[in-house]
């Protein structure tokens, strides 16, 4: 997670998860959460982008992360969690894979591959860490409204 989250509580109320089972409805899944979450949370401004960042986080986890044709034993494997502070909105998503997420460059002609530089251009900063015992959570971080000059 970013340093200001090891250092800032979360807000009051300002954290909500989801569990996903890991199949290719789960990106779609992913986006009501966060809009709905959003919404709760007086963010309306942030949705566009956030259904975007979540989605491109959980389709990877889908994706890359889980066994293509054996189902994973964890009845949830992939993980969403939204984390409000006093001035950011972190968007998590945990996986069992321990691979790292891999910034591509796909050429023009390319019909995919674009997910993490998308998440790059809508967010103030991404990354990743491993997840004890196993796995990983990939994280983006946004200014809340008001925010963004803030640092």
């Amino acid at each position: 997670m970013p340093e200001y989250a090891l250092e800032e509580p979360v807000l009051p109320g300002g954290f909500s998860a989801c569990g996903l089972d890991g199949r290719p409805r789960n990106a779609g899944q992913a986006r009501k959460f966060a809009a709905s979450t959003l919404r709760e949370w007086a963010l309306r401004p942030l949705v566009a982008d956030v259904e975007l960042i979540v989605s491109e986080l959980v389709g990877n986890a889908v994706r890359h992360a889980l066994p293509p044709t054996a189902p994973c034993a964890d009845e949830y494997p992939v993980w969403l969690g939204l984390f409000r502070y006093s001035r950011h909105l972190v968007c998590a998503v945990t996986d069992p894979s321990p691979a790292p997420p891999r910034l591509g460059d796909p050429g023009p002609a390319a019909s995919g591959g674009r997910g993490l530089l998308l998440v790059n251009s809508l967010s103030d900063s991404w990354s990743w860490r491993p997840t004890p015992p196993a796995g990983k959570t990939v994280w983006a971080s946004l200014p809340l409204p008001g925010q963004e000059d803030t640092p």
